[in-house]
């Protein structure tokens, strides 16, 4: 049988298929500059759609920008990439099925002014809430499995101490080498903000397979 395929929309690293991978999917990372989402056209039998458009025009901290914000620019993704999850789903079938290809779709920002176009979010996390010691309040919306969250659970508090959401650092406080330490020098500090914490990634594909 082959493998299910996932596609990782502006998946950069992959940090958000990983899991997936290692798992034996068949992983598409569809980024740039191998892959552009405007013009991608997916292929038949796709199982799951994990998608992170970029969200610099959307994010609330870019106060200093020289360059004006642009929403329609940063839509301009966001519609690629909800193009590409409704075709996969847009079939023609049988009355009797109740359910489409997908198995799940998801689409990822932090906090900002996506909301706005996107409404309500499905599933909202910071990064503490999975183990990865930072503050990130990040949205997702879709149709998937909710992660569970560890924060919250019976857990061993010397783990868990350097994870109180109140001494917590906000992602944009962390010095430069702290944000995924192990990709410093290979990509820019943008780049290295933008990777998927590794506790949500995997905690999503425990409930999401």
């Amino acid at each position: 049988m082959p493998a299910k395929i996932i596609l990782d929309l502006c998946g950069g690293t992959g940090a958000w298929s990983k899991p997936y991978t290692d798992a034996g999917y068949d992983v598409r990372n569809i980024t740039l500059p191998d892959f552009d989402v405007r013009t991608y056209r997916p292929p038949g039998g796709v199982y799951g759609i994990l998608a992170a458009p970029p969200c610099t025009m959307f994010s609330l901290a870019r106060t200093k920008a020289k360059k004006i914000r642009d929403l329609g620019d940063g839509m301009i993704i966001v519609r690629a990439c909800l193009n590409i999850i409704w075709h996969c789903m847009e079939i023609k079938q049988e009355t009797k099925h109740k359910t489409l290809p997908l198995k799940f779709w998801v689409l990822e920002n932090p906090n900002g002014m996506l909301k706005y176009f996107l409404g309500k979010p499905a599933f909202e996390f910071n990064p503490y809430e999975f183990g990865d010691g930072y503050k990130k309040r990040t949205m997702l919306w879709g149709w998937f499995n909710e992660p569970r969250k560890k924060i919250g659970k019976i857990v061993c508090e010397k783990a868990y101490k350097s994870l109180n959401p109140k001494t917590m650092k906000k992602f944009d406080k962390l010095a430069s080498r702290e944000i995924a330490p192990e990709m410093f020098g290979k990509l820019t500090r943008q780049e290295r903000r933008a990777i998927t914490p590794s506790g949500f990634s995997k905690a999503f594909f425990e409930v999401n397979p």
